[in-house]
């Protein structure tokens, strides 16, 4: 049987679903193509966005960790955690010790709004937020004191409703959830009273879903207020675009209607209120020596389509600004990228060189690809579109025009016969099967012997395994749900039995 061994950079849903799509499609094929595939990620711990992008009160949405986990438990995968590109290992390390490599790392780094003050204390990038309340072992615990009585968010996607929701909900309701104590604590002691949700465009542009809105309005102790004529749909647009989408389109209609009821009804004198404001957009931050004001500038649309300034300013007190304008993908080393796009040049996931030409054995999939579009199960239909590419070019299977694969749906899982590792033979990097190495070790021998070269000590899916029992004993302790978030990198390295290096 052909042996492929894979390398997958990136444990997110991108690089998690690469795997998937990896391990069904190389046994769809004809002949079956025999895939091994070490998923590599710079963090101790996998899952990515779904584990330090999705709010601890979204536990629907958590819940695929529990899909992708079976990935990860599948024989022809192993986790190989605490491996960063560009310090422990480089570009050439992986295409001399795998087959083919897949860069699958995802988009989190915020777009800047580019206006005076923005560097002040108090205004940050809302990843900095988020990855702070999911327990991203990056960001210190302590990172945030919520001592601001009045928080803008800027921008009117899911992210920011989510960071909206988080700083204006009633945090003993989060008791229940992951989020990790210290944070927790934080949240208890917030002295947020307002929220502004600021958005340059109106309620018919805006990129929340309406399932995602409707939660705000379901807040306790919570009344969400309208800007004054800002829901109307012909007021700021000369164009009748946002009139013909709250016509054609379902889902600026539902969105619409939840804005527009809570437009009708009068503040019920609340405890804490969230304002969303539409067509307005950030002129400057100010404030000495942190963060006081942020000046606005009312937005319309003209007859053309064109969003432009009507020079009409107005001020908003707040003490804290995230601002939430959209993710990119940051640069790998080594790995062409495009500096205007902010993704690696690809044709159908086939990395492309500066000659336009793919450059044999590098593949992309995920945010990386395509930029920060579409939900977390658009990576699926995404990452099977780069393997199929991976496949045509290195095991034979269907290339263009040719009979394409059942789609990811319908493709299971396979296992026993014919699974990777299953007969513990040698693949063309030299990996061995499941009774060699073990699954502590990356299928490729020359990538753990490198590895061990430099002294770099992985974390493995067993030793991540101990990370979440150390959570659900810790929940226990506290008498918190059914697990904690470990609230820092050495304690996720001390409940592995591993000294943080």
């Amino acid at each position: 049987m052909n042996t492929l061994t894979v390398a997958v950079v990136g444990s997110g849903p991108a690089g998690l679903y690469t795997a998937e799509a990896l391990i069904k499609q190389g046994a769809a094929i004809e002949p079956p193509c025999d895939i091994r595939v070490d998923v590599i990620d710079r963090l101790p711990t996998p899952y990515g966005l779904v584990r330090y992008g999705v709010a601890p009160d979204h536990k629907s949405i958590k819940s695929i960790a529990d899909y992708l986990r079976g990935v990860l438990e599948h024989e022809g995968v192993r986790f190989v955690g605490a491996v960063h590109l560009g310090d422990e290992i480089t570009r050439d390390d992986l295409l001399s010790c795998y087959d083919a490599v897949v860069y699958a790392t995802g988009a989190m780094a915020d777009k800047r709004l580019g206006i005076p003050g923005e560097d002040l204390p108090g205004s940050y990038a809302a990843t900095d937020f988020v990855n702070w309340y999911c327990g991203h072992p990056d960001v210190d615990p302590d990172r945030f004191t919520l001592d601001a009585e009045s928080v803008a968010v800027i921008g009117v996607g899911n992210v920011a409703v989510d960071v909206a929701r988080i700083l204006i909900r009633d945090p003993a309701e989060l008791r229940e959830t992951d989020v990790s104590q210290p944070v927790l604590e934080a949240l208890m002691a917030s002295k947020v009273r307002e929220v502004h949700m600021i958005g340059r465009r109106g309620p018919a542009h805006a990129k929340f879903t309406t399932k995602e809105l409707r939660e705000l309005g379901e807040l306790a102790g919570v009344d969400v207020v309208i800007g004054d004529g800002e829901h109307d749909l012909d007021a700021f647009d000369a164009s009748g675009d946002s009139a013909r989408l709250a016509t054609s389109d379902r889902h600026v209609r539902g969105n619409y209607t939840v804005i527009s009821d809570w437009a009708s009804r009068a503040p019920a004198g609340a405890g804490r209120r969230l304002t969303l404001r539409f067509w307005l957009s950030p002129a400057e931050i100010q404030g000495w020596p942190k963060v006081e004001n942020l000046v606005l500038e009312r937005t319309r649309l003209d007859a053309g389509g064109r969003l432009v300034g009507t020079g009409q300013f107005e001020t908003v007190g707040v003490q804290m600004v995230l601002r939430s304008v959209g993710y990119q993908s940051l640069p790998l080393p080594g790995v062409p990228f495009d500096e205007s796009s902010h993704v690696v040049p690809n044709a159908e996931g086939r990395v492309l060189g500066p000659d336009g030409e793919h450059l044999p054995g590098e593949y992309v999939a995920g945010w990386l690809k395509r930029g920060p579009t579409g939900v977390i199960g658009t990576n699926k239909s995404d990452a099977a579109q780069t393997v199929r590419a991976l496949l045509a070019d290195l095991a034979g299977g269907p290339g263009a025009g040719e009979a394409q694969l059942p789609r990811p749906g319908l493709l299971r899982l396979p296992a026993g016969a014919g699974a990777p590792g299953a007969t513990g033979t040698t693949g063309a990097t030299g990996a061995t099967g499941a009774t060699g190495a073990g699954r502590d070790q990356p299928w490729s021998s020359e990538f753990a012997s490198l590895l061990s070269q430099r002294g770099v000590k992985i974390v493995s899916y067993a030793d991540w395994l101990k990370v979440e029992q150390a959570e659900r004993e810790l929940a226990s302790t506290l008498g918190r749900g059914a697990r904690v978030k470990l609230s820092s990198r050495a304690d996720i390295y001390a409940a592995c039995g591993l000294i943080e290096p």
